[in-house]
């Protein structure tokens, strides 16, 4: 008999991915910048017509770690509905984006409703309220019921907003009561906003807004505890604008008590928190008097506030080396450098530790373990981020690898004694194994990495047979090793059906250790499809290192079975919504060929190549590529969310992101200096055409070449083209054009990642591994830019600063095959031939069409100045079944390859 699968009443939203708000959910941030009252650029973009380009602002906020992204047309010189409309289409049909729900906002209902035409999935409304009398707000209620979306409720009511906490809960339990039991809401799909106001204004009936807030929101939760509270931080410091540093401190006391009380979510500016522990105590205290209304008779409270935000408009930050804690006993000596990442004491102390102890085994059980615990704690509670945890497991590692002679000295002796006297040497198991591996065919292996060093700092015993792992060898070891967990990574999309195979094969031998999916490539909602039915010992995705601990602590606990059967319950749920979903609204495939884009071409003149032909380039200066070097990416591979340069000055990341940004400077540094890398390239440009539909056509000087392209499928709006790269090239019929390749690698990281390995500094090694990705970044960057001014020369003129490449305003495009634009790796293959670039720069494909060295990027040049980027979305069989007639693939070769984009 089938087990009945339990629904819990958690609110559910979901763009392409779910997004299940759980009372163990923290804190849910909601991008703000698709916001035409919040961004002045995305407010630009808009008014320009730039829709295209306004994507890379929602990509942008997703990319940060936006869980939920606000959507908000309200200008007055903007068509709310058409701009709304148009946008969210757009949305739609990229699925980067798309994954994420989406928070439909404005204060025009029309707009509101003209969005949720539009969005698929669960999404949010925000807002809807009874300030224009129940009717409305119960019109209003049904329509949104209707789209399947989540309301967000103003505590607005005929009289107005609601200022204290008896009106805000009144109000609230009122439209309560009527979207539970008039309209048919569930309770878990209503939000409420009972309105943050500025406190210390001076005005002593604004003195207890505060607290308005905080006990509504307690009493909110009681009443209604399905329901979820939201709220504009911001607001709550409007008196001290032009101050952030007591803003910021504001924001940090009143959230610090607001989500104790119940609030869950809310548009909050990650640039203005302060981690609240971290609030110098007379500032903390005297926000905390001011928000929670205390001691502030006669404003007395807001006064000493006031003179304190004098004192500290001006102030400078004077850090000063304190070394007090030297004189510390040796545990607290070790925690400290453990907390703090120091090695500079750590050969010393660590003997210390072992003189005073009776074996070396009990200096890493003890204190050392004690201080990773504190790392955990605080990494867990979001009070360190993932840079000092690797540089905490740098302590570690060499302290450990100063006692590990001594151990290996006292288990050789316990040995001998064993075999004189005849007995059993039975040593502990030690702990607990998590093996990690890169599947076949895959060679990425940043996040791995990382994920190992966060384990590592929690006691476990990483077991990471690097990439290109096979099926057999990943589980052969984890049998020999008694490992008691998997874990399998992949960046590529080929790496997913490995995984499946990987899964099947755990099945087929009986297996019992749970199984860890990660990487970019991979996703919730597929491994709940794909790989969860091939095993049934549990399999479980993790999004990323942070909530890996969690994962495995848990699966090694007494809760594992537990965890087990909610998991699977949780992935029967996404199956049945994966099986019973709407189907996306395709149009046909000849349909989409037609409504291509269209350009002017009698008018548009190519200009030919300079370069005839291919052209190597050996050994590229390291100094000139560092300039062209991105430094976004970099912070997210640490997971440290945010744009740079702001990351640097983020209240919360903002000291650790400057520390980190200071080594990366040093060892780029050192990396040009010493000649660490080696950069090599190759380009080429050959005449090109166009069949008027999908097939580009090159004259090579060893014959034709056909390259295939995809195209947009997803049904637009009206006068909306479904894009495809043979767009941008000159149909055959209408005169010549031209097309380029290239290829750039990055050779000789993977000698100093292995000798900061052999040192125990796991920090470098990641840091050279991250700093490899960036250099062939910026050599493809660097690369690109001459190729328009020189090699190809069609913007000689073109005069760009590094943060204008960054925002691609050149004129052209550099797509490359496995992403977005154009999913199909094994167009590589032509591009490799083209190129002969294994021979002239060193790069291999795996048999995934991975490249190796894992530092290598490679694309095409498109020229057209109206060229642009754009996300494939879904397709439909029948061009599936025209594409694999082209490639002369069976359909069964084709599937595999485009799985990801197969409706």
């Amino acid at each position: 008999m089938q087990d009945t699968i339990v629904i819990r009443p958690y609110l559910r939203l979901s763009g392409l991915e779910p997004l299940v708000i759980r009372p163990e959910t923290n804190f849910v941030n909601v991008g703000e910048r698709t916001n035409v009252t919040g961004s002045k650029k995305f407010a630009r973009l808009i008014k320009e017509n730039k829709y295209e380009e306004a994507l890379s602002v929602a990509r942008q906020q997703v990319e940060s770690g936006a869980q939920v992204l606000d959507v908000n047309m309200d200008d007055a010189l903007l068509d709310g509905v058409q701009a709304m409309t148009t946008f969210l289409n757009l949305v739609q049909s990229e699925p980067d984006i798309a994954k994420i729900p989406i928070m439909i906002d404005s204060s025009k209902f029309e707009i509101i409703e003209a969005g949720l035409k539009c969005v698929q999935g669960k999404c949010i409304v925000n807002s809807i309220s009874m300030k224009e009398g129940e009717a409305k707000f119960i019109e209003q209620a049904i329509i949104c019921q209707s789209y399947g979306a989540s309301v967000i409720v103003m505590a607005f009511d005929e009289k107005g907003q609601a200022d204290t906490k008896e009106r805000k809960v009144n109000i609230c339990h009122r439209a309560y009561k009527i979207l539970t039991e008039q309209v048919g809401f569930e309770p878990q799909d209503i939000i409420f906003d009972p309105n943050i106001f500025a406190v210390a204004t001076g005005l002593e009936e604004h003195n207890n807004y505060g607290v308005d807030f905080i006990e509504a929101t307690r009493e909110i939760k009681q009443l209604m505890p399905l329901t979820k509270v939201s709220g504009g931080v911001s607001n709550l410091s409007f008196s001290f604008r032009g101050n952030d540093h007591v803003r910021e401190a504001m924001h940090s006391v009143f959230l610090y008590h607001a989500i104790k009380a119940g609030m869950d979510m809310g548009i909050v500016n990650a640039g203005q928190l302060v981690v609240y522990d971290e609030i110098e105590p007379q500032l903390r205290e005297l926000c905390e008097d001011v928000i929670l209304n205390r001691n502030n008779d006669n404003n007395e409270a807001t006064e000493k506030l006031i003179s304190f935000a004098e004192t500290v408009k001006a102030k400078g930050k004077v850090e000063v080396k304190d070394e007090a804690w030297r004189n510390n006993p040796v545990e607290e000596r070790l925690k400290h450098a453990l907390v703090n990442g120091i090695t500079d004491y750590i050969d010393a102390d660590t003997e210390e530790a072992r003189q005073k102890y009776s074996t070396p085994l009990e200096v890493i059980e003890g204190p050392l373990m004690n201080g990773m615990n504190v790392v955990g704690d605080l990494f867990g509670a979001g009070k360190m981020f993932l840079p000092q945890v690797v540089k905490s497991a740098r302590v570690m590692k060499k302290s450990v690898a100063i006692l590990t002679p001594y151990i290996e000295a006292e288990k050789e002796e316990r040995k001998q004694a064993h075999l004189a006297a005849g007995t059993v040497n039975a040593e502990a198991a030690g702990a607990p194994k998590v093996l990690l591996a890169t599947v076949k065919g895959d060679v990425h292996d940043i996040g791995k990495n990382i994920v190992g060093v966060v384990l590592g700092c929690n006691g476990y015993d990483i077991i990471d047979l690097g990439v290109m792992v096979p099926a057999d060898k990943i589980l052969d070891t984890a049998e020999k090793e008694k490992a008691d967990i998997i874990g399998l990574s992949g960046l590529i999309t080929p790496s997913l059906d490995e995984m499946v195979h990987v899964a099947h094969e755990m099945k087929r031998r009986n297996m019992k250790q749970p199984l860890l999916i990660g990487g970019a490539t991979t996703s919730r909602m597929h491994t709940a499809v794909k790989i969860a039915p091939q095993y049934n010992n549990g399999v479980l995705h993790i999004l990323d290192a942070s909530r890996s601990v969690t994962a495995v602590s848990t699966l090694l606990s007494k809760e594992k079975k537990d965890l087990l059967q909610k998991t699977a319950n949780e992935y029967e749920g996404l199956r049945n919504q994966f099986l019973n979903k709407n189907k996306k609204d395709l149009v046909p495939y000849t349909e989409a060929v037609i409504t291509k884009e269209y350009f002017d071409w009698k008018s548009y003149k190519p200009v030919k190549p300079a370069v005839d032909g291919i052209k190597v380039l050996k050994e590229f200066d390291l100094g000139i590529i560092a300039k062209y070097i991105d430094w976004g990416p970099f912070f997210i591979a640490w997971e440290m969310p945010g744009h740079f340069p702001e990351v640097l000055s983020d209240k919360i990341f903002g000291a650790e992101a400057n520390r980190l940004y200071q080594d990366a400077q040093k060892l780029v540094q050192q990396i040009v200096t010493e000649k660490w890398f080696t950069a090599s390239g190759v380009i080429g440009f050959w005449p090109a055409t166009t069949n008027n539909a999908d097939t580009i056509t090159l004259q090579t000087e060893n014959g034709v070449v056909k390259l295939e392209s995809l195209r947009q499928q997803l049904k637009k709006a009206v006068g909306q083209p479904s894009y495809s790269l043979a767009d941008f090239i000159k149909p055959k019929e209408l005169g010549d054009d031209y097309i380029g390749s290239f290829a750039v690698t990055i050779h000789g990281a993977k000698k100093h990642i292995e000798k900061f390995a052999a040192e125990h500094d796991e920090y470098n090694k990641i840091m050279v591994q991250i700093l490899a990705d960036r250099f062939v970044e910026a050599f493809a960057e660097c690369l690109h830019e001459r190729t328009r001014k020189e090699y190809w020369g069609y913007e000689k003129d073109e005069r760009l600063s590094n943060e204008q490449l960054i925002k691609e305003e050149y004129k052209g495009i550099r797509p490359a095959p496995g992403y977005p634009a154009c999913p199909d790796h094994t167009e590589k293959l032509k591009l490799f031939l083209l190129l002969n670039v294994t021979e002239n720069i060193g790069i291999e494909l795996t048999e995934s069409l991975a490249m190796n060295p894992p530092a290598s990027v490679c694309g095409w040049y498109i020229a057209h100045p109206q060229s642009h980027y754009f996300g494939l979305g879904k397709i439909g069989k029948d061009q599936l079944a025209d594409y694999a007639k082209r490639k002369g693939m069976t359909i069964e070769e084709a599937e595999k390859w485009l799985r990801p984009v197969l409706e």
